[in-house]
């Protein structure tokens, strides 16, 4: 157990992938206007490795990538749903999809929009983005 935070469980839209992520119950969203982020509707908060638990569906995930090859976009072979995915500013941790958690666990969610048209700019500028994947 993680002290003050809350262990969240999700999974796919068909069952296939499910995964428990421990994280704040006040959850701080991001909403990346990059090209996948945008045409995905890509929102997610980030953790460490260390707090995420593939718990079924391994075989069931498949991956894309682009461009940099940093990121790892993981989706539901069956469904095609991307509850998770290892982002380009954390390749250390998840991004977890918010809308992709059960109910019950999460209080609030704060969005914050970020420029990933400007990547490279945006993440230099944020403060605390590239920690957020350290336990």
């Amino acid at each position: 157990e993680y002290r003050g935070l809350v262990k969240h469980s999700g999974g796919c839209h068909c069952g296939a992938v499910r995964f428990e992520v421990w994280a704040s119950a006040d959850l701080h969203v991001f909403n990346c206007n990059c090209s996948i982020c945008t045409k995905k509707q890509n929102r997610h908060f980030i953790v460490p490795a260390s707090r995420f638990k593939l718990l079924k569906g391994a075989d069931n995930l498949t991956t894309y990538t682009f461009n940099t090859h940093r990121a790892q976009h993981t989706f539901c072979k069956t469904c095609g749903v991307q509850s998770f995915y290892t982002p380009r500013s954390n390749p250390d941790g998840y991004g977890i999809a918010p809308h992709c958690l059960d109910d019950g666990t999460v209080q609030t969610i704060v969005t914050e929009d970020i420029n990933g048209k400007e990547w490279e700019k945006a993440v230099k500028e944020h403060k605390t983005i590239r920690d957020m994947s350290k336990p």
